[in-house]
């Protein structure tokens, strides 16, 4: 691609009030294959338990699923929280999903719990724990997935030696100094935490160390985007992650929201302030609009590649703005670019 802007998707697997979650699956299996056609690099998927409105729960199930129905396109987590789980366990489900889609399989990894303090209890986690462990599951997990080792009893099959790509996600500098300091990706989630966005960048390249997996700083960031054919239309698209943020912070089921005119009668003036604040990345406009705040973006952070979110009520309107961005991805300049996973 050169020193063009890689583009790749984020799915939540959002669903409508009373739809089933085999529909709104569907949604993202279309999807998955509109945006492999537009040469989107990956599709990841998220992690999230018992929220209402969004079907992504079980992850690697929908990483086997999507990767099933497309053909080129990387397929993977955004990430797997692995503090949820045993690394074994995680090791063994994406060196399974690498036996059947071989090269096409992306482990992205958080050590946020993805649920409430409830959910946390019925995932069977130390409730002690507060993240703090995550390099040494993070270790661990990396030794399940890479070449046998001399007197290594435990080992993950399917899943020994299959050196799945991994990338670390984040929301603050912890992540980011971890992954400059193992030599590996960093994807930073701006499209529901911006606030660390630009001092995580810096650091993650100040303190990069080279690995073998991993020569250059590679910086992900995941960012809300909507692109429509006029800036009126792009905005009134955009109430639809607006309601489902706002809801989130009143503690009520997420499901997509059709679009309104405004949003004034909805909230009241913090709740707006704290919407506005988990949205700050977000670009949202016509194509102009959204390549000018790409570019910026780009510049500002030094990303090598893009994760684009885009929730829209109408599945006509996703696909619409993931074309768009798919032309404009082109047009947008990189100062630097390896090849991840390629």
């Amino acid at each position: 691609m050169g020193n063009e802007l890689a583009v790749s998707a984020l799915d939540l697997v959002g669903m409508r009030a009373e739809e089933s979650a085999g529909s709104a699956i569907g949604r993202s299996v279309d999807l998955a294959r509109h945006v492999e056609k537009l040469g989107y690099k990956r599709y990841w998927l998220a992690e999230h338990h018992s929220i209402s409105g969004l079907a992504c729960s079980a992850t690697p199930v929908l990483i086997g699923h999507v990767a099933g129905a497309t053909k080129t396109i990387r397929v993977g987590s955004g990430g797997v929280m692995l503090p949820n789980h045993a690394p074994l366990v995680v090791a063994e489900q994406f060196g399974t999903l690498e036996a059947l889609y071989p090269g096409r399989i992306d482990l992205g990894l958080g050590r946020a719990p993805g649920g409430d303090f409830a959910t946390m209890r019925a995932l069977r986690r130390d409730l002690g724990q507060g993240g703090e462990d995550f390099p040494e599951l993070l270790q661990e997990l990396q030794t399940y997935l890479g070449p046998e080792r001399p007197g290594q009893v435990v080992k993950a099959i399917p899943g020994q030696g299959t050196n799945v790509p991994i990338t670390l996600l984040g929301s603050s500098d912890f992540s980011a100094s971890l992954a400059a300091q193992r030599g590996m990706p960093f994807a930073f989630a701006a499209h529901f935490a911006p606030d660390y966005l630009y001092a995580a960048a810096q650091l993650y390249r100040d303190r990069f160390h080279p690995s073998e997996a991993l020569r250059k700083p590679y910086f992900m960031v995941a960012v809300q985007v909507i692109a429509a054919e006029t800036e009126a239309n792009a905005r009134r698209l955009f109430t639809t992650p607006q309601q489902r943020f706002l809801r989130l912070i009143r503690n009520q089921p997420v499901e997509l929201l059709p679009p309104v005119d405004s949003m004034e009668p909805l909230w009241q003036d913090h709740e707006r302030a704290a919407v506005e604040s988990r949205l700050g990345s977000a670009i949202v406009g016509s194509d102009t609009t959204v390549k000018a705040g790409l570019q910026k973006l780009v510049d500002d952070t030094g990303a090598d590649e893009v994760i684009v979110v885009t929730d829209t009520y109408e599945h006509a309107d996703r696909l619409e703005s993931y074309r768009r961005i798919s032309r404009i991805a082109p047009t947008i300049e990189v100062k630097s670019n390896v090849l991840l996973g390629a």
